[in-house]
């Protein structure tokens, strides 16, 4: 039987050219970029045939493919960091990123807190970074089509070393701010030593009213008894179509946290892929996910549990309303020699409206004999009989649904340990319930 070859969309075209057109001025190894876009090109963009890609078909969803940002100017990037910013109040040290490129001038690389290095991305390409070969720790990240084009494409990042007990919280904030729509590819590598801790910050923000095309990476390497603290803020502008990765590869008695709030971006999409290499870890990854109009967003998730004594527990909750659309997939791997894994997995999802969706598909891939492994998904509605007991004590039906939400999404968000930042992503949750009502 001959082998059927799918032709190729105007988008995978344009994809194609803009490489080309690219490849000779992008710093770092040509040959590893070629390589990732030649995995990307070979399968083309992911359609719903394509299992992992069920229910977010990227070849139907991506008609046009925006031009690559070029780099702001100083007066630029001034000004699109100047705007209202998620975790203003946290008071963390700024990591910003403009239209996808890193600005090294907001950065006070003189007074940067104890335990805390940073190289740009660009200049540790174009100059050969010893830290380079920590790039693409998780095996399952690198196969990934949305991986393949960002390791094609990215232009600018940032890495970063942690080395000890980090008081002041990180910020990641990337920012698109171009008049027309624009793609980027940042990536962004954190390296958290053995006994080290930090919390890590990510906000996304861009215009409304531009079909921005985003497609970031964050990779984290985290050293054995390390404590990390990761929160994500999607809260891209309501036309972008948003790709994000998480790939972390977790040492021994490690302590590793993250969250990703979505209440942005007209689709998106956010992987986890997350690998436990040594004994006696907890990993907990979490979502609180917020959609209406005619949103979707996809939350995609595979834990490996590569050790013995492991723990993970993963919690998603997805409030749909309107004609919205939500995602969760999420499997937990345990090969044969990971014993006594504890692994717990756990999608939620409510419904405002009658036509609002949202698609579950929670797995287990459990090769050892001595595990305590579970998962499950409920989807439905606000418990009319609570509806009513708050009503029944004068509330309005928008006021008491919006209280039933809270509760309902504040058990995704309360383990944040950090007070400022907890208040903050409550505060995003109140925005949005306070624009539905």
């Amino acid at each position: 039987m001959a082998d059927v070859t799918l032709m190729k969309t105007p988008a995978e075209t344009a994809l194609a050219q803009a490489f080309e057109s690219a490849r000779t001025t992008l710093p770092g190894d040509a040959e590893s970029r070629a390589q990732a876009f030649e995995l990307f090109s070979s399968r083309g963009l992911p359609h719903r045939r394509v299992e992992e890609f069920k229910y977010t078909d990227l070849r139907a969803l991506l008609r046009e493919v925006a031009p690559f940002a070029n780099q702001p100017s100083a007066d630029e990037a001034k000004a699109a960091l100047q705007g209202s910013k998620a975790f203003a109040e946290v008071g963390a040290l700024q990591v910003p990123f403009v239209n996808g490129h890193f600005v090294r001038e907001a950065v006070d690389f003189g007074s940067l807190p104890e335990g805390v290095e940073i190289v740009p991305l660009r200049e540790a390409l174009a100059n050969g970074h010893d830290w380079l070969a920590k790039l693409s720790p998780v095996p399952w990240a690198s196969n990934n089509p949305v991986y393949q084009l960002n390791a094609s494409f990215m232009a600018d990042g940032v890495m970063i070393r942690i080395a000890g007990a980090v008081e002041t919280p990180v910020h990641l904030r990337f920012v698109t701010a171009a008049g027309s729509a624009v793609a980027t590819a940042t990536r962004v590598l954190v390296v958290v030593e053995d006994d080290a801790s930090v919390t890590l910050l990510e906000s996304h923000e861009s215009t409304d009213g531009a079909n921005h095309q985003p497609n970031d990476v964050v990779e984290m390497i985290a050293g054995d008894r390390s404590n990390v603290q990761h929160v994500r803020l999607n809260a891209e502008g309501d036309k972008s179509l948003a790709l994000s990765t998480l790939a972390a590869k977790i040492g021994g008695e490690a302590n590793f946290n993250s969250i990703n709030v979505v209440a942005g971006a007209s689709t998106s999409r956010h992987q986890v892929f997350a690998i436990l290499e040594g004994q006696n870890t907890n990993l907990r990854v979490n979502g609180a996910t917020m959609l209406k109009g005619s949103q979707h967003s996809d939350s995609t998730l595979v834990v490996e549990h590569n050790a013995l004594h492991c723990e993970s527990r993963e919690l998603f909750k997805t409030v749909v309303d309107n004609e919205a659309t939500g995602v969760f997939q999420g499997k937990i791997i345990v090969p044969h020699h990971a014993q006594k894994t504890d692994g717990r997995m756990m999608s939620a999802a409510l419904l405002l409206a009658d036509g609002a969706s949202m698609n579950n598909k929670p797995e287990l891939e459990i090769f050892a004999d001595d595990v305590q492994c579970a998962h499950g998904a409920t989807c439905g509605q606000l418990d009319e009989d609570l509806l009513f007991y708050l009503m029944a004590r004068g509330l309005p039906k928008k006021e008491a649904e919006s209280l039933l939400v809270q509760a309902f999404l504040g058990e995704s968000i309360e383990f944040v340990e950090n007070e400022s930042v907890r208040e903050a992503l409550v505060g995003t949750v109140e925005g949005w319930l306070k624009a539905r009502a």
